[in-house]
């Protein structure tokens, strides 16, 4: 019986099926994860492996992208990349969110940071600043003017979205997986405390972030605008981090196969890692109905707070 679902582990791991068609019920962990996308960027503005350029140095970031985990942020780094007066750090640090990072020191964090001229900006991103309750406050003291960026898409698909993450996160390292059901539903009712839903209650984070920052410094990003026509969001990106505008419709084009924007720049063209745009499990419809219902009031304070809607169901 072991093997069996060894086997059957791996088929569905080789032809990539849907997640609702592997399902595993009643174990007791949540489908969840603490760890940072495991994912590198295809292309960064350091080469660790060569000696830094001349007159460049490590500085400590201009703009951060503080979220929201699957709503477009690996995106948007990629996207921002382009730019040639902008520098972004290589991966997912961790600084502000996780204590054991935080304690190292500033210096540990800037030591992360990817070599720049000094007419360049440093960009970092970590998803995970903003669902924490401490990265506001910590980011504040570090630079209480630094420039925040938040991408974000429709909260329901985001939840499935993270689910999805997991899921195949999961099979890649032969853990026990559940349909997306059991985990959005308790007892008959809808699980708010699952890690996935709490992600999505923008409201809830966003008073944590406007209670150390002023609303101008921090620049929401249409994650679902970004997927379907990049340039404008990024224009207004380029604006609100003072940035001559150097991104143009040249440097994206559609790749049919994938189904999204891939990257061109510098004669080369790239697209986000293959991880990135897996099909969603289709989910019940009564289940998904639930799940909406309970966001939208979240949604409707949301945007209350930020001055502008969203097409969200």
């Amino acid at each position: 019986m072991a093997s069996f679902l060894v086997s059957l582990l791996l088929l569905v791991l080789q032809t990539y099926a849907a997640p609702s068609e592997l399902i595993k019920a009643g174990f007791g962990s949540a489908l969840d994860s603490k760890d940072p996308d495991p994912v590198p960027p295809v292309n960064v503005s350091e080469d660790s492996t060569s000696s830094p350029p001349p007159g460049t140095s490590k500085r400590t970031p201009h703009s951060i992208i503080i979220g929201v985990r699957k709503g477009g942020t690996r995106a948007l780094l990629e996207m921002l990349d382009i730019h040639p007066e902008v520098a972004v750090a290589a991966t997912e640090v961790h600084f502000f969110d996780w204590d054991e990072n935080y304690a190292k020191g500033l210096e540990w964090y800037r030591d992360l940071m990817p070599y720049s001229y000094p007419h360049q900006i440093t960009i970092e991103k970590t998803p995970g600043y903003f669902t924490s309750p401490l990265a506001p406050e910590r980011i504040c003291a570090m630079n209480s003017s630094i420039k925040l960026l938040l991408i974000l898409r429709d909260p329901t698909e985001r939840v499935i979205s993270d689910y999805t993450q997991v899921y195949f996160n999961r099979l890649e390292n032969h853990k026990p997986v559940q349909a997306i059901e059991n985990l959005l539903v308790r007892n008959g009712a809808l699980n708010i405390r699952y890690k996935a839903i709490q992600r999505s209650l923008y409201d809830v984070h966003m008073r944590n972030w406007l209670k150390h920052f002023p609303l101008e410094q921090i620049h929401i990003v249409n994650g679902d605008a970004l997927i379907h026509d990049p340039l404008p969001e990024l224009q207004k990106v380029e604006r609100f981090l003072n940035l001559p505008p150097r991104i143009v419709s040249s440097n994206f084009y559609f790749n049919q196969t994938k189904g999204f924007y891939c990257i061109r720049s510098d004669g080369r063209e790239r697209c986000l890692h293959e991880s990135k745009g897996r099909p969603h499990p289709s989910v019940n419809s009564t289940v998904l109905q639930q799940l909406r219902s309970y966001l939208r009031e979240h949604n409707r304070n949301f945007f209350r707070m930020v001055k502008r809607t969203f097409s969200w169901q």
